[in-house]
């Protein structure tokens, strides 16, 4: 299927897809530069929006693609996944959602690559894809091949998600030290939203170290060579990300038992404080409950300083047992 190439002066979108779904088309010469001339193009490469019926369309009539391919595009997302169909490397990888997105976080990237043609799909607007578009449309970089455009994406994730793991450094830096400075006392919700992010993005580079290492596994001998550098390197970075992960987790657990540790100090001291007030509270109780009965017989009861005499006599046994417990509680 040929999709006809925008005209000179009437470039596609890249944030609205046109009649076709699509977002751009860009063709690439031998020398890794984009050409306006389809005919001098060396391969090309096309971006969808998958939620579009158009586009959807498109790729199911897309006869250079293998069937599973097709089936792999259209199908709703199953998660994280890369196989090689036919010399056609595709997957579903994940990819930081661009800056003025409603929501920041991770969201997938859908392609599917062989030596000629570049597909990719995507749902919302993605920081690393766009970074790449940039590069092509300024010509600061060259890419010769569909392979060395998907190593480029992947690569901007990677550094955009080692980005999100040393700002989540920074914030796990500062609850640490204020906890040292015991000014704890609103870190705790901070400290859960960090975990929530670190386990989001350490379990992406989880199920990439995966992917490439099965990749390596499943298709060694069937991928070319260059292919098979870009999966290694990518895999190299992907492990080096989710041991950086792994370390910003044990931190973050170890706060927590930190913080925990603290917040039960703090209760047993307010558990010391009332028992305390409870068993020098305890004579004073006692006595008052005794001559506040109606009863007769009660002593001082015709004497002027009787009150005094009371209060004298609860105070001394109160300071009795005031001892007694901080004895008690020294020992």
């Amino acid at each position: 299927m040929n999709i006809a190439a925008p005209n000179e002066g009437t470039d596609l979108s890249p944030y609205l897809p046109d009649e076709h779904g699509l977002f751009f088309i860009y063709h690439f010469t031998a020398d890794g530069l984009r050409t306006k001339v389809p005919a001098e193009a060396r391969w090309t490469w096309r971006s969808y929006q998958i939620t579009d019926m158009r586009a959807r369309k498109e790729i199911g009539a897309e006869q250079s693609l293998p069937a599973l391919v097709r089936e792999a595009f259209l199908s709703p997302s199953r998660g994280c996944h890369i196989d090689f169909e036919d010399d056609f490397l595709y997957g579903d990888l994940p990819d930081l959602r661009h800056d003025f997105a409603e929501a920041r976080g991770l969201t997938h990237f859908r392609f599917a690559f062989n030596e000629t043609t570049l597909i990719g799909a995507r749902k919302q607007p993605l920081e690393s894809v766009d970074k790449i578009r940039k590069l092509v449309e300024s010509g600061a970089r060259k890419f010769r091949s569909p392979a060395e455009l998907i190593e480029a994406v992947m690569g901007h994730s990677l550094d955009g998600m080692a980005v999100e793991l040393g700002k989540m450094g920074d914030t796990l830096d500062g609850i640490e030290d204020r906890i040292v400075c015991d000014a704890w006392h609103s870190e705790r919700q901070a400290l859960v939203d960090a975990r929530r992010h670190l386990v989001i993005i350490h379990r992406q580079m989880a199920t990439l170290t995966n992917l490439f290492r099965h990749l390596d596994h499943s298709h060694r001998d069937d991928l070319p060579d260059p292919i098979n550098d870009m999966a290694a390197r990518l895999s190299h970075r992907a492990h080096t990300l989710h041991h950086d992960g792994e370390q910003l987790q044990a931190r973050t657990r170890l706060l927590q038992d930190e913080l925990m540790a603290k917040l039960t100090e703090q209760s047993n001291q307010l558990l010391y404080i009332l028992s305390v007030m409870t068993a020098v509270l305890l004579p004073m109780t006692t006595i008052s409950g005794l001559f506040g009965m109606n009863v007769g017989g009660l002593p001082l009861v015709g004497t002027p300083l009787g009150f005094w005499a009371v209060t004298a006599i609860s105070i001394a046994f109160a300071g009795i047992v005031y001892m007694i417990v901080r004895r008690l509680g020294r020992v």
